[in-house]
């Protein structure tokens, strides 16, 4: 039985698919960090996913990323007075942190739970699907690009089965080695 092998495209448009099917989710994006459109006329939050390197085992691909999401911040100057809750809390960036984290745990769990990721109307139990183990840690961080945003960062894996088969390698069948 051949496996379906996964390849770079559907692990990046799995987590798009993601993070376009979140509800609070209104901008999903992918690439270098330093390349994202944060912009005023961005749409917030924007999950971002920044590809950061695959590693092969025996007989399984890891896609490592960075998911990055990210929410404006607003500012005490921007506020009215029934705005601001006290009078140390000028800015809104507790409230942004508290709901980019619970984003955050949603798409955890959509990669943990594998009946997230299937498309729909495929009932193969053969189909390879992705595989999500350990532990995250999500790192909160406020940067400051066009305008101040807020969120969290964490690092996924996500771990896929891969036969590494030679029948299809376009390849002359010759022998390479010297």
């Amino acid at each position: 039985m051949a496996v379906d092998n996964k390849t770079y495209n559907n692990a990046i448009n799995t987590l798009k698919n993601i993070g376009d099917n979140h509800l609070q989710i209104k901008t999903t994006t992918s690439g270098d960090i330093y390349e994202v459109n944060l912009d005023k006329n961005e749409l917030f939050p924007v999950m971002h996913i920044n590809p950061v390197n695959v590693t092969t085992g025996q007989s399984e691909l890891n896609f490592n990323f960075q998911i990055f999401v990210m929410d404006l911040v607003s500012e005490d100057s921007n506020w009215t007075q029934s705005n601001i809750q006290s009078a140390n809390n000028l800015s809104n960036e507790q409230e942004v942190l508290s709901e980019t984290m619970s984003i955050c745990t949603d798409i955890i769990g959509a990669l943990r739970h594998g009946v997230m990721q299937s498309m729909e109307g495929v009932n193969d139990i053969n189909q390879p699907i992705y595989f999500l183990d350990g532990e995250m840690t999500l790192e909160p961080f406020n940067e400051r690009f066009d305008n101040l945003v807020a969120g969290f960062v964490f690092t996924v894996t996500l771990t896929t089965m891969n036969d590494f088969q030679t029948c299809n390698i376009p390849m002359l069948n010759v022998g390479a080695g010297e």
